[in-house]
């Protein structure tokens, strides 16, 4: 954008610099007025499910894989408690490069490899092979992800999730799980011990 700077009036290149910087700040408060409102979205259901009332965790998939986009939001302070990367599902059952690499698609299909839009219940802390060796089975409560319980989805960590943003580049792929850092997973799991109620966790893109 930028790459005859030089050659632009002084003037039209700060005018250039401050529209960027107005596109950023607008994207950032888009994302930002989002994520409140499903945090509000996500209060109620808790509350009308008998679920847990501090916390939830919410991942918006329309956020590009290198950034950001697990927010574990808490309700009595009503913000941002942390947040972390989020890898999504491959859809081909591979981790390598694909064409689901760069934007996530959406199945609720056995043996799909795919993630699942919708609203899960975090349940049953196990053993895992990958990250920490700590999982937790997630419970899909919707049509769009009634079948993940089956397809053995699970909050887990894998060594090779940043603990940082990396964009532009993207986060490794999954099979279907969403699958965070060591460090992310070591906060999650502190925390999921010691609710007392099932906790929410909403996969969504809009």
């Amino acid at each position: 954008m930028f790459n005859n700077a030089k050659t632009l009036p002084k003037m039209k290149l700060k005018a250039l610099i401050i529209i960027a910087i107005a596109g950023l700040c607008g994207t950032q408060l888009v994302l930002a007025n989002r994520l409140e409102h499903k945090a509000i979205e996500a209060l109620a259901f808790c509350k009308k499910n008998k679920m847990d009332t501090n916390f939830c965790i919410l991942i918006d998939m329309s956020i590009h894989s290198g950034k950001n986009r697990l927010f574990v939001w808490d309700f009595k302070a009503n913000k941002v408690a942390q947040k972390g990367l989020c890898s999504h599902g491959s859809c081909n059952g591979s981790t390598g490069p694909g064409y689901s690499y760069e934007k996530a698609l959406f199945r609720n299909v056995s043996g799909s490899y795919c993630s699942s839009l919708g609203k899960y219940k975090v349940v049953n802390r196990g053993y895992s092979n990958w990250g920490i060796h700590i999982n937790y089975k997630l419970h899909g409560l919707e049509t769009s992800n009634s079948k993940a319980y089956p397809r053995i989805i699970v909050l887990h960590s894998y060594a090779f999730v940043s603990n940082a943003e990396i964009y532009p580049e993207y986060a490794i792929t999954s099979w279907g799980c969403p699958m965070v850092s060591n460090e992310m997973m070591n906060y999650l799991d502190k925390k999921l011990k010691k609710s007392q109620r099932p906790v929410l966790l909403w996969v969504y893109t809009d």
